[in-house]
């Protein structure tokens, strides 16, 4: 006569799969949660710079140089110089861009709240 063999329990189970599949468990993700955390934390810490005093001077114009600058500080460069508000065609007579990268641009900074819409397509500084 054989024994009957006792079948393993649910717990058993998943603690096999769990080791031998190398699944996350909970205290896994306790851990990262806490690292990512901690690195948001440093990089706030890392982004808080001291503020300079502000200047008496009035700004000066900046004149528009693409090779030293990503498209997005051109565009913002050409729309703050227009506190009053500048129309599309003229950031594109500006800037050189074509319409669809002068328009995810304008996108992405009003996202970034960089720039507001004054009304519809005049964009001014934030």
């Amino acid at each position: 006569m054989t024994k009957r063999r006792r079948s393993p329990s649910f717990d058993a189970m998943v603690k096999f799969f769990q080791q031998h599949y190398n699944f996350a468990t909970k205290q896994d993700i306790n851990r990262l949660v806490d690292k990512i955390d901690e690195l948001e934390k440093s990089i706030k810490e890392a982004l808080i710079a001291p503020q300079k005093p502000t200047s008496t001077r009035a700004p000066r114009k900046k004149k528009v140089d693409l090779s030293k600058q990503s498209a997005s500080d051109a565009v913002l460069d050409v729309i703050a110089d227009a506190q009053t508000g500048i129309k599309f065609p003229e950031i594109k007579a500006k800037t050189g861009f074509n319409d669809k990268k002068l328009r995810n641009i304008i996108y992405r900074l009003g996202k970034l709240g960089k720039i507001k819409n004054k009304k519809r397509g005049v964009y001014i500084p934030a």
